[in-house]
């Protein structure tokens, strides 16, 4: 450990992508360099976005790469999905500085995934002390690393960082066949309504999947107009710029489907998904024409018929909604790691995670008594 040194690069696009790639493994797409380094060269990321790239690598005995972490400084808190506003002001009202501060994530990707990637497992602990070394010397308030996979929770807890809890709705494939496998698992009440809300949400419709090369530069035009309504009503402005979404076609077209709602030939919704080694990743979507429960259908329903076809574990459908809930989306654990340095504003934040995660708890151990299975499959 004494011997290891970290060093930082200006950008993901700046690592040769087979050694990023070598560290980051298959599993996760949301980590891998074409992803990572798209948003650095789509602009999504980088001057005058407030997210800097500021990746942490070390080297190896061998001269390549053997652990990276996607580290970012931010100026502010947006399109992290992992809320730290009254954490700034009050650091803010207090005198300091919250800003810039470190940030260990997939850009606007609330899918857990490593944030610690290695060749080696043992480098867990030092691109850690690498991170707060970064933010020590350069006195800056603090560093997240957020939707981190529970596997690498234990290596922040070890090294004192604070640990933040969260939930999300999930789909977990228990060896269905079809999706009337899996409706046979529900209550008879909730299995009639999601026929229902199915059939009347594609009346009229045709219903594409789409991969690879069968993705147009014409499809990704239609679909940044759906990014662009959703991103306009939630956030304000989109997050992502149009070329990022044909970089991403271009580059790991393999690893995308985009699932669309068709009137007449025309596309009017639709939804775009990463695909993991193990999970479909449901991520963007957006409509020109508002057809009730259209939403439900083909980002929750297309999906679950994806991962079937495919033999994929589990569905992500991102994060928030009660409402998959009722569609046979169980709330999972998600956690979140902070360093913070100073030890009047970490005492705080302590408390205020241990009754913010029992509040959590409580509220998914109820929403937990409430998914609609048949009675002693949940």
């Amino acid at each position: 450990m004494a011997d290891i040194v970290a060093r930082i690069a200006q950008g993901v696009g700046q690592v040769p992508r087979d050694q990023w790639d070598a560290c980051a493994g298959t599993g996760n797409p949301f980590v891998c360099w074409d992803f990572l380094s798209a948003l650095e060269r789509s602009g999504s990321v980088g001057p005058g976005t407030g997210w800097q790239s500021l990746p942490l690598l070390i080297d190896g005995p061998d001269g390549r790469l053997a652990a990276v972490a996607p580290a970012y400084a931010k100026s502010h808190s947006q399109g992290e999905y992992v809320f730290d506003h009254q954490w700034a002001d009050a650091w803010e009202r207090a005198g300091g500085s919250y800003y810039p501060k470190i940030q260990v994530a997939a850009p606007f990707s609330p899918v857990p995934g490593p944030r610690l990637l290695s060749r080696d497992a043992d480098c867990g602990p030092a691109l850690i002390g690498g991170i707060e070394a970064l933010v020590d010397q350069n006195r800056l308030s603090s560093a997240h690393a957020t939707f981190v996979e529970r596997d690498q929770v234990a290596l922040f807890e070890a090294a004192g960082w604070l640990i933040r809890e969260d939930s999300q709705f999930h789909w977990t494939n228990r060896g269905y066949g079809s999706f009337g496998d899996f409706l046979a698992d529900l209550s008879s009440a909730r299995r009639k309504n999601i026929r229902k809300e199915r059939a009347r949400a594609v009346e009229g419709l045709d219903i594409v999947h789409l991969t690879g090369a069968a993705i147009t530069q014409a499809h990704w035009d239609i679909f940044w107009q759906f990014y662009q309504d959703t991103g306009a009503r939630k956030w304000g402005r989109p997050y992502l710029t149009r070329d990022f979404f044909s970089m991403i076609g271009e580059t790991m077209g393999d690893r995308l489907l985009l699932i669309l709602a068709l009137r007449g030939g025309r596309p009017i919704a639709g939804a775009l998904n990463l695909i993991g080694r193990e999970a479909l990743y449901g991520r963007y979507w957006g409509c020109v024409e508002d057809v009730p429960n259209l939403h439900f259908e083909l980002c929750y329903y297309q999906a679950i018929d994806a991962a079937i076809a495919r033999g994929l574990g589990r569905v992500e459908a991102g994060a928030q909604g009660q409402h998959k809930l009722a569609r046979g989306y169980a709330p999972e654990p998600t956690w979140s790691a902070h360093y913070i340095p100073d030890p009047s504003f970490r005492r705080a934040v302590a408390q205020f995670l241990a009754v913010e995660r029992r509040d959590v708890q409580r509220s998914r151990e109820w929403l937990a008594e409430h998914v609609p299975f048949r009675k002693g499959d949940a």
